[in-house]
């Protein structure tokens, strides 16, 4: 089949067509296509999808099909597509059904024979990951809870999976988890996407121990990754080697410096170097 290829080349059905996140040229070709083609496109806000089908000049109608009317549209869209229509489902951003409405949509579809048939494409997710020097074994959460005990109940599940941990969250309530990412992930490495693909894209990379170091803008939406448990090795603690190298070093070294040079040789914390350094020179 070609990108023009006719529309009765199409099989009727739904079509679950990812989005781009943030810049419209990730977009796929077909999914262009397919959207180009549709007698219907089911959508979160009207709104929104309309700048990208603009961009595109797709003319195809809308239909708001969100969270709180998803369950009243049901029997309509199942209509349309019984008259053998071609019908595509977007979310706002990215892949749509992945902590975005169109369940409902899909149960139904797979309950009356409908073909539900996906169009790949741009997701936080994977792009998220892909970028991570994590196992590419993980657990995607979705979007944390508003309430901060359940996000403490999340947090103790997740300490426990032995994978690399994926959830969304905004960056003003992230902000206010970091005591709770420290308690119960201190040790472990954490990824922070910001604004994935758009003008102000950022990624924050670092230690969850230290996270209160990070410059971070509190605005927009956040991916985070955490590492999983196999990722760190224990800290380790000054042996007679290291205090003995340590001694000569600080003959012509600054404490600084002793503490990158040891620090990048072994896994011990800054701090204890430091203080061992401090020590040394309140002997003389």
């Amino acid at each position: 089949m070609t990108l023009k290829e006719d529309k009765n080349k199409i099989k009727s059905g739904l079509y679950i067509v990812s989005t781009p996140i943030g810049n419209l040229r990730d977009i796929t070709l077909r999914g262009l296509d397919i959207l180009n083609k549709s007698d219907v496109i089911l959508c979160e806000d009207t709104r929104v999808s309309k700048k990208i089908l603009t961009h595109y000049e797709i003319q195809t109608k809308l239909i708001s099909n969100y969270k709180f009317n998803e369950k009243k549209n049901l029997d309509k869209i199942v209509d349309i597509l019984n008259k053998r229509q071609i019908v595509s489902l977007i979310s706002d951003a990215g892949t749509p059904t992945i902590s975005d409405p169109g369940r409902l949509l899909i149960n139904r579809c797979i309950d009356e024979n409908i073909s539900v048939v996906p169009i790949p494409g741009p997701s936080a997710i994977t792009a998220s990951m892909s970028i991570s020097n994590f196992s590419d074994k993980f657990y995607f959460h979705g979007f944390l809870s508003d309430k901060v005990n359940s996000i403490r109940k999340d947090f103790e599940m997740f300490k426990n999976l032995k994978c690399t941990i994926v959830f969304f969250i905004s960056a003003k309530k992230l902000i206010k988890q970091f005591e709770n990412l420290k308690e119960f992930f201190l040790e472990r490495e954490i990824l922070i996407c910001r604004e994935i693909t758009k003008i102000h894209e950022t990624f924050y990379r670092g230690k969850v121990s230290e996270i209160d170091n990070l410059l971070f803008n509190p605005k927009g939406e956040v991916t985070v990754i955490i590492s999983d448990k196999s990722n760190y090795k224990s800290e380790e603690n000054l042996n007679e080697s290291d205090k003995n190298k340590i001694r000569k070093l600080i003959l012509n070294k600054s404490i600084k410096d002793i503490v990158g040079i040891i620090s990048q040789e072994k896994n011990i914390s800054k701090s204890k170097i430091y203080n061992y350094c401090l020590q040394i020179k309140n002997e003389k």
